[in-house]
């Protein structure tokens, strides 16, 4: 089995990469800053072959909702003749990470340049806890994008909504387990990867005409390692 596979995919499929075998030598993907950056250069270092074979895109024909309390993600329709994702970041009036919102159409370009370099972030209360757990000792704030009562700690935001990029990144991620192209609107809502996965088998189910897709097992085993 293999873990935290959301950036790697996620890097595959907004560059518009449906054919790929990925070796490790590890079950969890490098970290590398939190982003999916590392990952678009590589695969532009490694180069992008254009194959002479049909690839038939999951197209969104009616909207598909999941949600769980306050939290939601919805595939719409498109709105273009590529998949595009919004996602609405709000952590209550509480929280040091204002509540922001991101939106990108995720082609090749736009993903590369919008999206990919948006990095994981958490708390400093919840680094602490993993800190406690003697978890990522050699991590620094400097490594992560670790947010105290002033903002992000020993560090810089890429992006004013870095936060809300980054979740917008691992929905492109996790829509990448319907293994095929997706074109549609897909709006999330304090949503999470557990959500995403609920999300790309309800799509699946909705959408019976476009098979060839991954089984019910494949997902629930993705579904669990990446929540």
């Amino acid at each position: 089995s293999v873990e935290m596979v959301e950036h790697i995919l996620a890097a595959l499929f907004g560059l518009g990469v449906d054919n790929c075998e990925v070796g490790v030598t590890a079950s969890e993907m490098p970290g590398c800053d939190g982003s999916a950056l590392a990952f678009v250069e590589a695969i532009a270092d490694a180069g992008i072959q254009q194959q002479a074979l049909p690839v038939q895109p999951l197209v969104v024909t009616e909207p598909v909702r999941c949600e769980d309390g306050g939290k939601w993600i919805e595939a719409r329709p498109p709105i273009g003749e590529e998949l595009s994702v919004e996602y609405n970041l709000d952590y209550g009036a509480d929280s040091s990470i204002a509540p922001q919102w991101a939106v990108a159409e995720i082609t090749p370009m736009a993903f590369a340049t919008e999206l990919a370099p948006a990095r994981t972030f958490l708390l400093e209360a919840e680094a602490e806890a993993i800190r406690a757990q003697g978890l990522a000792k050699h991590v620094t704030a400097q490594d992560l994008l670790i947010f105290g009562q002033d903002g992000p700690i020993d560090n810089q935001l890429r992006y004013p909504d870095e936060c809300a990029r980054h979740k917008a990144l691992d929905v492109v991620g996790d829509l990448a387990l319907a293994g095929r192209p997706i074109v549609g609107h897909v709006v999330a809502c304090r949503s999470g990867h557990r959500l995403n996965a609920d999300l790309v088998r309800k799509l699946l189910a909705s959408h019976p005409q476009q098979s060839g897709s991954p089984g019910q097992s494949d997902l629930d085993q993705t579904r669990r390692r990446s929540a």
